[in-house]
């Protein structure tokens, strides 16, 4: 069986919804002026999403603005199904028309490294990216590398939106340790992880965590205040997640009583990026 997110129709869809929402840009951004302003949400959650094969970004595009919710996206180039990349040419557009809505934006490292282990050595640490010119290899960065990774993404988003990203950042994987998270603070970034109510479970396998229950879980069990994440799309699950999910989600929240800020007002970053604006 071909996955859905391959064939023919459904990417015939993607890219029609790509174009379509590049074109309603401004006038979405308009609409969404007249919502209610940032800081005004009595029992907020945190929405996320990192970076993925972006098959399903305009999908997931089109239901943020039809329930007016704004998001914070963490970026890196990856892989993508259609284009050069996820912060390349094909899709800058698209990160654009995110902005002229609301969003927030924020670093997710530019080639996708994760962290692999401290070295002995204070502020050196194993690393492996699974995008750019060194893909699946075993590198070593120093601290200055690892900032230099952080500031690319950050300032691709910047050189495509117009728009200053927050001074934070998700590691791949939200594999961390105290010394990189030193590393990355000494360079103005801050390390934004989620709830445990608030990992969705896009990247989990539909053969053992149907859309339907990861769905009830989700609802069931976040909480005023949780940081949840989901992706722009996953390789290796069967049945996409988005947009299957993300309304009845986002809906089923809203008749709970929550709604949506971005990370610029979360209580625990707030000050951080206050200070990191002056």
């Amino acid at each position: 069986m071909r996955r859905a997110d391959r064939h023919p129709t459904y990417r015939r869809l993607a890219v029609g919804a790509l174009a379509l929402t590049t074109a309603l840009a401004t006038s979405l951004a308009a609409g969404w002026a007249r919502a209610a302003p940032p800081g005004d949400c009595k029992n907020p959650l945190y929405l996320t999403f990192d970076t993925g094969h972006m098959e399903v970004a305009p999908l997931i595009a089109q239901v943020l603005a039809r329930h007016q919710v704004r998001v914070t996206f963490f970026a890196a180039n990856e892989r993508t199904q259609t284009g050069d990349g996820s912060l390349g040419n094909h899709w800058a557009p698209w990160w654009k028309a995110r902005a002229l809505e609301g969003h927030e934006f924020a670093s997710h490292t530019y080639n996708h490294m994760y962290w692999r282990a401290d070295l002995p050595e204070p502020g050196r640490f194993r690393m492996r990216p699974t995008a750019g010119a060194q893909v699946g290899q075993n590198l070593v960065l120093d601290t200055p590398a690892y900032c230099a990774e952080l500031n690319q993404a950050a300032q691709r988003l910047q050189d495509i939106t117009g728009q200053a990203p927050l001074p934070l950042f998700r590691a791949p994987g939200g594999k961390t340790s105290p010394q990189l998270l030193a590393a990355a603070k000494s360079c103005g970034y801050a390390h934004v992880a989620w709830a445990p109510a608030g990992f969705l479970g896009d990247e989990l396998a539909s053969e053992q965590f149907s859309n339907p229950a990861l769905l009830n879980k989700a609802l069931r069990d976040i909480r005023r205040g949780d940081i949840l994440m989901a992706h722009l799309g996953i390789w290796s699950r069967k049945d996409a997640w988005a947009p299957a999910v993300l309304e009845p989600l986002i809906t089923g929240l809203q008749a709970k009583g929550f709604c949506f800020e971005t990370l610029r007002t979360h209580p625990a970053y707030r000050a951080w990026v206050g200070a990191q604006a002056r």
